[in-house]
């Protein structure tokens, strides 16, 4: 009697599977006789448990805000959670985690802490911009040179490493750089909307808090708008903005890395 030949398994199919393995052995197991074997492996649960916990200090080490609000035990146990539903996908962990802020947002246990999923984006804003690549940064001078008429013409390109964003109802910048840099003490804070700019744009990284127009100017420049297009959004945030004191907030940060004009 001739026997079937098992159907090939290419390499890159295995290690996917093998990958979900790791992170559910049991239903992976169900589905796959190959991996049910490697599974009742004693050596692929000490496999697993180290790729594991790995995944879990690195959460644990790139989200240090997060932790310091809920405490190690609940972050590991909430780390665990989502290691569960996404392991790394590339071999460096410092870009493991990109998802972890939307994770928190819909963690029920996370539910009576509504400002969770912010913190841990900036978090994740820190790690980028640490991560991000060297570049100069734009001269305040180099945009005060230029005319009135080149100024309408100019576009500023945000810088390599500048994370930014507006939270509307919360002080997420506060409760974030309390527990980042500070005492962790959160009781005085007033309820209000925040913005926050994180960028690396000289030697280490630096977190400024910023108004919602200024958030909104970044936004444009980051779209490609001109300087006018950006002042008119920032405008629309907030009629009551000072833009030359804004645009010289942003230029100290060093949010921007190029002026580009169109002389044409």
């Amino acid at each position: 009697m001739n026997r079937v030949a098992p159907k090939p398994v290419h390499l890159r199919e295995f290690q996917d599977r093998f990958a979900r393995a790791l992170s559910d052995g049991a239903q992976a197991a169900e589905r796959d006789a190959a991996l049910a074997r490697l599974v009742a492996q004693p050596g692929f649960a000490v496999y697993r448990n180290t790729v594991q916990k790995g995944c879990i200090d690195n959460l644990v080490a790139n989200y240090p805000s997060v932790t310091r609000l809920v405490g190690e035990e609940w972050m590991r146990a909430a780390a665990a959670e989502f290691v569960r539903t996404l392991l790394p996908e590339r071999p460096m962990l410092l870009e493991y985690g990109a998802g972890f802020a939307a994770f928190l947002a819909e963690f029920q246990p996370a539910a009576e802490l509504p400002y969770l999923a912010g913190v841990a984006r900036l978090d994740r804003f820190w790690t980028e911009a640490h991560g991000a690549r060297d570049e100069a940064v734009l001269a305040p001078g180099k945009v005060a040179a230029l005319t009135q008429t080149e100024l309408t013409r100019t576009c500023l390109r945000p810088h390599a490493s500048a994370r930014w964003a507006w939270f509307a109802a919360q002080p997420i910048f506060s409760v974030w750089s309390r527990n980042r840099y500070g005492d962790g003490q959160n009781g005085d804070l007033e309820w209000r909307g925040e913005g926050a700019l994180i960028g690396r744009p000289f030697d280490s990284v630096q977190a400024v808090e910023l108004a919602q127009a200024d958030v909104a100017f970044l936004d444009a420049c980051a779209a490609g708008r001109t300087l006018g297009e950006a002042a008119t959004a920032a405008l629309a945030a907030d009629p009551d903005v000072d833009l030359a004191q804004s645009m010289a907030r942003l230029l100290s940060a060093g949010a921007f890395a190029h002026c580009e004009v169109d002389r044409l």
